[in-house]
């Protein structure tokens, strides 16, 4: 089998053009003998523009134990030196219920929300390229195998038939020997 056209009738049981891309591939990576393995992560890298890069790393930052430690840290120094200048002083900057922080918390979140959703959504399409790949080598795998069974199969097929044509000149072998030993010497 030398052409992607027989292999997909063999063994997809379907002519070639009918087939999806993704066993358009595997048909034609059969064929040719090539691999179809790939390094998917380093292919997507390659591609990413700069501005989903950045998400990706303030998503990673922003999911870190990191950046919920210096988030802590910044609202106690925020609450503590509030409380030191109404304690030095009698009026703070931004008095309680910390009005200016919720105000600067907001604009925390509404920035870093759709940085997050565009570092997801760049994450969901790695895994549906990773996915439709894990499919095409599955598929190659497992089309390789049934071509690898059929090989066996006609070699054993072969095998018993030289094992009975074997089997048939022995006996005449035996037979001719003991009509040998009938006659006498």
């Amino acid at each position: 089998m030398h052409k992607p056209d027989e292999i997909a009738s063999k063994l997809f049981g379907v002519p070639y053009q009918s087939l999806d891309e993704r066993a358009r591939n595997v048909a034609r990576s059969i064929a040719e003998r090539t691999h179809i393995t790939r390094n998917v992560s380093t292919e997507l890298e390659g591609k990413a523009p700069f501005g989903q890069r950045a998400a990706d790393a303030v998503a990673s930052f922003g999911g870190s134990w990191t950046f919920v430690g210096l988030f802590g840290a910044v609202m106690l120094g925020w609450v503590s030196l509030n409380a030191f200048l109404l304690m030095q002083r009698g009026t703070t900057f931004d008095p309680y219920p910390y009005i200016l922080l919720n105000l600067f918390l907001s604009m925390l979140s509404a920035i870093q929300a759709p940085i997050i959703l565009m570092s997801q959504n760049r994450q969901s399409e790695k895994d549906r390229i990773t996915t439709a790949h894990d499919y095409e080598v599955n598929l190659k795998a497992e089309l390789e195998i049934m071509m690898l069974h059929e090989k066996v199969d006609l070699l054993r097929q072969s095998q018993w038939t030289e094992l009975l044509e074997i089997q048939k000149q022995q006996v005449d072998l035996l037979t001719s020997l003991v009509v040998a030993k009938a006659a006498g010497p």
